[in-house]
């Protein structure tokens, strides 16, 4: 019984987060996609191997239509770097993204927050949200949650061997118990900001 009732939340963001996964190849049309950050390489300057799987994705959506803006949404004060200045930098001019086509959240500390501040500060109403698939059911649950229409679409990762995989699955069952509690009591992001126009203007610009 213990052990079921700890399962709960992961029970929760799994199931939740059914019929809105995609793959790359068949994930549906979306103004916006909402690439969540991850560490910045040693060099504090590009992205890590799982930083750049998720660029490199998020890049194909723009390029095949199935988005118009990325969002980069992380930590701009991260103990590995600046993620949304690694995250913009790496799409304009690695991956050939139109910089005015990408807007930098630089407050998304966690994903709760990533997907609240999409919501309040940049008015995303539907989006696809891209991150590697240990991460994904749990984004998804936590943006649909709070009220975005989302889909999300599994990320390219290169450096992800099975090891890694366990690794951050194992993780990922345990901070599902935080983003349930998140979502029960509804807290506000760790940062408040003004409403930011930048997602607006970059599919009008």
């Amino acid at each position: 019984m213990g052990l079921l009732l700890a399962s709960l939340p992961w029970l929760w963001t799994t199931t939740a987060a059914r019929g809105h996964l995609y793959g790359e190849a068949d994930a549906p049309a979306a103004d916006v996609v909402i690439v969540l950050g991850t560490a910045v390489a040693a060099d504090r300057r590009q992205p890590g191997d799982r930083l750049a799987g998720r660029l490199e994705t998020a890049a194909a959506l723009v390029k095949s239509g199935r988005a118009r803006v990325v969002l980069v949404s992380g930590d701009g004060g991260g103990t590995s770097g600046d993620e949304p200045a690694a995250m913009t930098a790496h799409l304009a001019e690695r991956l050939g993204v139109d910089p005015r086509r990408v807007v930098a959240d630089p407050f998304g500390l966690d994903t709760y927050d990533t997907c609240a501040r999409a919501r309040d500060v940049y008015g995303v109403e539907r989006a696809l949200i891209v991150t590697q698939s240990y991460h994904l059911s749990r984004a998804v649950t936590l943006c649909r949650h709070l009220g975005l229409d989302v889909d999300g679409v599994t990320a390219r990762c290169s450096g992800c061997g099975p090891v890694l995989l366990v690794g951050k699955g194992v993780r990922d069952y345990f901070a599902s118990g935080k983003a349930a509690w998140d979502a029960v009591r509804g807290r506000p992001p760790a940062v408040r900001s003004p409403v930011n126009s930048g997602v607006a203007d970059a599919l009008t610009g």
